[in-house]
């Protein structure tokens, strides 16, 4: 089959890599040839990039939902498109989002619509903070928010985003942050990969952590049941990621992502069937795989900013690289690294090592 992937970017580029073995083809419509990308297929980077890759595909998918709806439109009116406009129109806007959690009594943070500075004023007066001012659209790694602990920031959190719909969200008290990776077909058979914990610094995910040993199994069920009733009411087809906190009350939605996720690249190591090779499988109308870990203990590492002593990552004897052929750019993702391990000390004295060779790696503790 030929597959066309709007983007091409690491998330492109593994879906090729995990949908060649399955012999299908790929082509990308990107923004030039010196993307992730772009040597793992055919790239589309013309004015009219968005047809030359209807015309050469059988079915289409995207890597992120910062795309225009349009396109997705114009494609359906020809091409079959893979998850369906609804879960970009939906996951590109966060009060959309909320919304649809509001109709699934999927618990989320409050929050309050902002137009103006008045209104942020007025609002942060009515609010405990500290609360989280956000752009409802193209958030992605910490940026588009500004995070408010006293009414004296109301003209500099305003003078940052304005310009722009925004929502005042409540702060949410967590003692975790988690992400739950889900697949669907199209006989609407869903799978769920194992509940995983995440740590971001600076708005940017650092480190995931798979624990199957002591996996808390009523949170499983219940991220599964959230992420289930997203799936079905949307009618969603492939991958699609649901990052939760856990506070003293549950599970709190956050935010959804209509596609393969950074929290799930562990999945490439460590599962039966990588989150990358399920999403393929279920777009190209193949039956979706087993998503069981293979492992007890599983990190999946960003590299960061500079790629590092690669020479001692590669070294170490449960380490899997993943690097994105990106040049070094501070903030920028230019890779990533699994470790696989059966006890937590294994996983710990690996991650210490790590922390040695990754320049802008921050200390983790698990």
């Amino acid at each position: 089959m030929n597959i066309g992937i709007l983007g091409a970017g690491q998330l492109g580029r593994m879906l090729a890599i995990s949908g060649y073995p399955l012999n299908h083809k790929f082509a990308f419509a990107g923004n030039n040839n010196q993307e992730s990308a772009a040597f793992l297929g055919k790239m589309f980077i013309a004015e009219n990039n968005i047809k030359s890759l209807a015309e050469f595909a059988d079915v289409i998918t995207y890597e992120s939902e910062n795309i225009n709806i349009k396109n997705l439109q114009q494609i359906e009116k020809n091409t079959q498109i893979y998850p369906r406009e609804k879960s970009l129109y939906i996951s590109q806007h966060r009060v959309r989002e909320k919304v649809l959690f509001k109709k699934l009594n999927i618990p989320f943070a409050p929050y309050k619509l902002i137009n103006s500075l008045k209104e942020l004023k007025s609002a942060i007066d009515n609010t405990n903070l500290p609360a989280i001012l956000k752009t409802t659209t193209l958030g992605y790694d910490g940026k588009g928010q500004f995070f408010i602990t006293s009414k004296n920031q109301a003209e500099q959190a305003w003078n940052k985003l304005k310009n722009q719909e925004l929502i005042l969200e409540d702060f949410i008290d967590f003692k975790k942050e988690f992400s739950i990776v889900a697949v669907r077909d199209i006989n609407d058979n869903c799978k769920f990969y194992q509940l995983v914990e995440n740590t971001h610094h600076q708005g940017i995910l650092r480190i995931t952590i798979a624990n199957i040993e002591d996996i808390d199994l009523k949170l499983q069920k219940t991220a599964e049941k959230y992420v289930s009733a997203i799936l079905n009411e949307m009618d969603h087809i492939g991958v699609l990621t649901l990052e939760m906190f856990a506070t003293k009350d549950g599970l709190i939605a956050n935010e959804i992502a209509p596609r393969v996720h950074n929290s799930g690249h562990w999945t490439i190591n460590a599962a039966n069937t990588s989150q990358f090779e399920n999403h393929i499988r279920a777009i190209s109308k193949m039956p979706i795989g087993d998503t069981k870990a293979t492992h007890k203990f599983v990190a999946m590492i960003n590299i960061i900013g500079k790629i590092g002593l690669i020479d001692k990552v590669l070294k170490l004897e449960n380490s899997h690289l993943h690097l994105y052929d990106k040049e070094e750019s501070e903030n920028r993702k230019l890779g990533h690294i699994n470790i696989t391990a059966n006890t937590k000390i294994e996983l710990e004295n690996s991650i210490y090592k790590l922390n040695s060779f990754l320049p802008n790696n921050i200390k983790i503790n698990i």
